[in-house]
């Protein structure tokens, strides 16, 4: 015995067999996993010519299905049903709109479902008053018949049958299923026509993929279907990760790439402008870095007189700055708790921080970009920095650009603060 079976009747079985039983179902169905069953209601008539339909009373357009075949085709289908649950629907324009949840509780409840296949005007009142424990409906629309509906009510009940897909998890985290959109999936190759497959599901941890997949289907879910977000409840981290996305959402979108140049003297205005902005935020975390002077103007001034401070812009607006220097670096060489993997020559990131505007724009990542660009160009085969220990964001941007943890080292540029410090590197 099937573990579980659905009879539909029809006036078109071969066209749903040559649907239900191909691919995942029709595999399931050989192994005797699924049991689906079509049935002509035409050979159910009692008339010569094998008449199914005739005109209605009260008058009008087309046919309506007569009661009598129905009924009949009906309790053949039924005929060796005893002990199962069971449960007969009748697709209709009328019936309630068919969803995931409704296919999970007919899953649950029921081990056996009779799909009845309407056509012309409908089918005689009194069957479904008799006969019929639910009517169901695709959506608010009309098909020329109820075939294409009780195929995708088979399908996807289904589905969901243990041993048809290969495990549960190919269907709970798919569109619906928790009341989202499911997130966007990628295969091979890794680039075409351009576009590339996100970094993230290339990195091989599994958690960051997972916050990903959540933070995409919230997203879509938000901008596609907002009458589905709108019903759904999210959890306390759920409430979170919306509350980012739409921060994200508020936030400005480029239209086109960020340009670096040398800063000039006319720029330091706008640098410490974001030099302020960057230290409240490390207030704002509770991160003890630039909360002294440092950096200060005339440091800033300094380096841009010596040529290693440059400005990101987006449409001459500054987005961002970086100060680059050749090594070595003071201090560099107390590394305590690990090592350096590279050698002379190597670059030292210094100062750098980005316009709050541009958080969360990709300004960031294009900022280290730049670093690594220039660090080339001044022929360093390694670049080395520092952050914060508690600098979770920056710690977050090194790791995600390849950069890897080297050791501690102490600073001594903002006396009166904590001048422990983690620095990274990354070989070019």
């Amino acid at each position: 015995m099937s573990d579980y079976r659905i009879d539909i009747l029809t006036l078109f079985p071969d066209s749903i067999r040559g649907v239900l039983g191909e691919s995942i179902l029709g595999r399931a169905a050989a192994k005797g996993i699924l049991d689906i069953r079509c049935h002509q209601i035409r050979d159910y008539t009692e008339n010569r010519q094998r008449q199914v339909d005739d005109y209605p009373y009260g008058g009008g357009w087309g046919q309506v299905m007569n009661a009598q075949p129905l009924k009949s085709c009906l309790d053949a289908a039924l005929a060796d049903a005893d002990g199962l649950r069971t449960r007969v629907i009748y697709l209709s324009p009328q019936g309630q709109p068919f969803n995931q949840a409704k296919a999970r509780q007919l899953k649950a409840d029921y081990d056996h479902l009779v799909l009845v296949c309407g056509h012309y005007e409908g089918v005689d009142e009194r069957f479904i008053e008799e006969c019929v424990d639910e009517e169901l409906s695709l959506g608010d629309f009309v098909l020329t018949g109820g075939e294409i509906a009780a195929m995708a009510v088979a399908d996807c009940v289904c589905r969901m049958v243990p041993g048809v897909l290969a495990d549960e998890q190919c269907y709970t985290g798919e569109s619906h299923w928790d009341g989202l959109l499911e997130y966007p999936q990628y295969t091979r190759p890794e680039e075409w026509e351009g576009r590339k497959v996100p970094e993230v599901l290339l990195s091989g941890n599994h958690g960051e993929i997972e916050e990903w997949r959540r933070m995409q289907s919230l997203e879509r879910t938000m901008k596609k279907r907002p009458d589905l977000f709108a019903a759904f409840e999210p959890d306390a981290a759920d409430l979170k990760r919306i509350e980012h996305i739409k921060k994200q959402q508020n936030r400005r979108k480029l239209s086109e790439p960020l340009t670096c140049r040398k800063a000039e003297a006319a720029d330091l205005g706008a640098i410490m402008e974001i030099v302020r902005q960057a230290r409240n935020s490390l207030k704002k975390h509770r991160v003890d870095q630039w909360q002294g002077e440092y950096p200060t103007e005339e440091l800033l001034r300094s380096d841009i007189e010596n040529g290693v401070c440059h400005v990101l812009c987006y449409k001459q607006e500054i987005a961002a700055f970086l100060v680059l220097t050749p090594g070595p670096e003071e201090g560099y060489d107390e590394l305590t708790d690990g090592k350096w993997h590279s050698e002379m020559p190597y670059a030292v990131a210094h100062r750098s921080a980005v316009k709050s505007d541009f958080r969360g724009t990709g300004t960031s990542k294009a900022l280290l970009d730049a670093v690594e660009t220039l660090a080339r160009e001044m022929g360093a085969t390694a670049v080395r920095t520092d952050t914060h220990r508690k600098n979770k964001a920056m710690k977050e941007l090194l790791g995600k650009c390849g950069y890897r943890f080297a050791g501690n080292v102490m600073v001594t540029s903002e006396p009166g603060h904590d001048p422990r410090r983690q620095a990274f590197e990354k070989e070019l």
